[in-house]
């Protein structure tokens, strides 16, 4: 579950996507958008338990979505400039649009490999650890994890998003622009990736480069933790 909170803390497609869906058509909305996208990670996370290998060979499948992620990051920069450059169009018009929000969210959910090596990375990681074991009581209770974790991430964007938006009124086009812009470098980022080849496949064959820092930051929150026990056993 920790692992899952801070893994979906980085700005990313999905979390600003949410922020976004709460300024423009609510709270409900977004729960609803977090909730398909939650769906479609929690199938991923499904499968790199199980079928593992089959994942690792299917290198032209996810290099076909890493160029499929660049066009929905780059269409959505593009509809969150055009809103900011039309006062009357406030809302984004891809993630606005008449599409149930649980279903885009499941959409663009599945359609962004990025969560694809991650997942696979910590599996590898607590396999060899082992820490998760190949049961089924294992697996359901790291996919329940999995999934609180990411949608309590997901809450601080929504409600962050509802925050600013009451914060600045009248001035919407202004947070058009740094939603856009952060849509803009989300894909320059993406094609820096491709350019490198430090693609999803890239990642899945080198996971530790994945989950060292997650790791040194749960190690800091873990020493915070076992501070503040200790402070309360001496009190």
């Amino acid at each position: 579950m920790l692992v899952s909170f801070i893994g979906s803390l980085p700005l990313g497609t999905l979390n600003i996507a949410a922020m976004q869906i709460s300024i423009s058509d609510g709270v409900t909305a977004a729960l609803l958008f977090s909730m398909g996208s939650l769906l479609a990670e929690i199938i991923y996370v499904r499968l790199s338990l199980v079928a593992m290998d089959w994942i690792r060979k299917q290198e032209k499948i996810l290099k076909a979505l890493e160029w499929v992620t660049l066009i929905i990051v780059a269409a959505l920069a593009a509809a969150s400039f055009y809103a900011a450059l039309h006062p009357s169009q406030n809302d984004n018009v891809i993630l606005s649009s008449n599409l149930p929000k649980f279903l885009l969210g499941f959409t663009m959910s599945a359609l962004n490999p990025v969560q694809i090596p991650f997942w696979f990375g910590w599996s590898t990681v607590l396999f060899t650890k082992k820490i998760l074991l190949p049961r089924s009581d294992h697996y359901n209770t790291y996919i329940i994890g999995i999934g609180l974790g990411t949608f309590a991430g997901n809450l601080i964007f929504i409600y962050g998003g509802r925050l600013i938006a009451d914060k600045i009124n009248n001035n919407q086009h202004v947070l058009n622009w740094v939603i856009g812009s952060i849509f803009a470098i989300t894909a320059l980022i993406q094609i820096w990736r491709m350019v490198k080849k430090k693609d999803s496949a890239y990642k899945m064959e080198h996971p530790e480069e994945m989950t060292e820092k997650i790791e040194e930051q749960m190690e800091k929150i873990e020493e915070g933790f076992d501070k503040i026990s200790q402070k309360d056993d001496k009190d």
